[in-house]
């Protein structure tokens, strides 16, 4: 399916968040979803994820989430520097902005005239993992892709401790955990905690696992995993074509 892709600007909280948008182009109504980056924000391979989706269907916006703190436009290196940056960018960051991020995006969605009314979900990788996570929190979520989410059992998101882990009893739709088992940033004990408490508060969910590194699905690192990658969308694509089909 052939894809439109533009930029939209949303103010939140006097901040000007940037919101890259790809969607169908065909005409019809889609499913909207909430697409979260890592800490590099919107750079090639996070708008390459972004493209990949919405040639299935969905109309795709993705925010920069440390448009409090970088300029509006700023993709952050996969470096050494870069990672460091990213990761004080999140530190700074305060959990209820992400939050009202997330209402902003949702809002927007929920405006476009190509987005099925009562259809929206969110999927993110790493940092975005968790952010994708937390956005289930909201009623209208049906479903979550989770890539790979950090911080969640330990509440590291931003600034102070995230409840993220606590709140599970709130999500309403279904949650799909995508992780790799060589991961270091979630190891199986980390895995445990988020598949338990899904369990204990009967969130409909899937996992799937690979013998896989951090990041495997983003395609200009050295741990990028091309199999693992493909295997992975498929199943996503599957999980969001089913939930949305409810």
């Amino acid at each position: 399916m052939q894809i439109t892709k533009r930029n939209v600007e949303l103010r939140v909280d006097d901040s000007l968040m940037r919101v890259y948008v790809a969607a169908p182009k065909a005409a019809g109504v889609y499913p909207g979803i909430v697409f979260y980056s890592d800490i590099y924000q919107l750079g090639s391979p996070i708008i390459r994820l972004a493209n990949y989706l919405a040639g299935y269907g969905y109309v795709v916006a993705a925010p920069e989430i440390f448009h409090r703190i970088e300029p509006v436009g700023l993709v952050i290196e996969p470096d050494d520097l870069g990672r460091m940056r990213g990761n004080d960018d999140a530190r700074r960051t305060k959990i209820a902005d992400y939050d009202a991020d997330c209402l902003a995006v949702m809002e927007f969605l929920k405006t476009e005239s190509a987005v099925s009314p009562g259809k929206i979900g969110t999927l993110g990788f790493c940092i975005g993992g968790h952010l994708a996570f937390r956005a289930a929190f909201q009623n209208e979520i049906k479903a979550s892709v989770c890539c790979y989410p950090t911080g969640i059992p330990s509440g590291k998101l931003g600034q102070g401790i995230a409840d993220t882990i606590h709140r599970v009893s709130e999500i309403k739709g279904e949650m799909l955990l995508v992780f790799g088992t060589l991961d270091p940033h979630i190891p199986e004990h980390d895995r445990q905690i988020l598949i338990k408490a899904l369990e204990n508060a009967n969130v409909p969910h899937k996992v799937l696992l690979y013998e896989a590194e951090h990041t495997f699905m983003r395609d200009d690192g050295y741990r990028y995993d091309s199999a693992a990658a493909t295997s992975a969308w498929s199943g996503i694509v599957t999980f969001l074509e089913r939930t949305f089909a409810n």
